[in-house]
């Protein structure tokens, strides 16, 4: 089975392409759903995390008051790092077990999207590294309409990611969204075709 890592910038789009992968019945593992997951009340990773971080990123109900969470953790350095320790095991490990359930039911490939793929060393994980790449101007302007804030705030956030050259240097495949719905559909099918046709060859990078 192929292991296409899908990655790219936070609002470059990943979830648009990955929810097309789906439509082409594709199976898809998707690190941000499973940390969701992992997060939700009487998990231990809710636990780990009220632990390190305090109950202030709690909502009153128990669950995760994310968007506290995410400011505390980009105001603060090194606390980023101290969430990814929490999580990124208990992801990996989940991820790891979806991959082979797929396998198992003979799928052709699987769509792993992880936000983080060069950020946690994970490249060798995969197959091939699929980037979803937008320009940082419309990554910006997304994600101050997604999440309400300032283009300091925007801004901020996205230089604490690996940067958009870095990501595209390591990329076997690009897919530009910046474009209608449409083409970005197109882009999609084309590589589900090419990745059949990699996958059945047993042709990996």
């Amino acid at each position: 089975m192929l292991r296409v890592g899908l990655t790219g910038g936070i609002c470059a789009g990943k979830s648009a392409v990955t929810e097309l992968f789906r439509e082409l019945q594709v199976p898809v593992v998707d690190a941000d759903e499973l940390a969701h997951a992992l997060v939700e009340p009487g998990q231990p990773a809710l636990q780990a995390i009220v632990e390190r971080f305090g109950e202030s990123v709690l909502n009153r109900d128990g669950s995760l008051d994310r968007q506290q969470l995410r400011e505390h953790v980009f105001a603060q350095p090194g606390e980023r790092e101290a969430l990814e320790s929490i999580l990124h095991p208990a992801i990996r490990e989940k991820t790891q077990a979806l991959l082979a359930e797929f396998e198992q039911a003979a799928a052709v490939y699987a769509i792993n999207v992880v936000p983080l793929l060069l950020e946690t060393g994970l490249t060798d994980t995969v197959d091939r590294i699929l980037v979803v790449d937008a320009p940082e101007d419309v990554q910006l302007q997304r994600l101050m309409a997604r999440d309400g804030i300032d283009a300091t705030q925007a801004q901020r956030i996205l230089s604490a990611q690996t940067s958009r050259q870095q990501r595209l240097a390591v990329a076997d495949d690009i897919i530009h969204n910046h474009g209608s719905l449409a083409a970005l559909r197109a882009q999609v099918q084309q590589l589900h075709a090419s990745y059949q046709q990699l996958a059945r060859g047993a042709v990996q990078r």
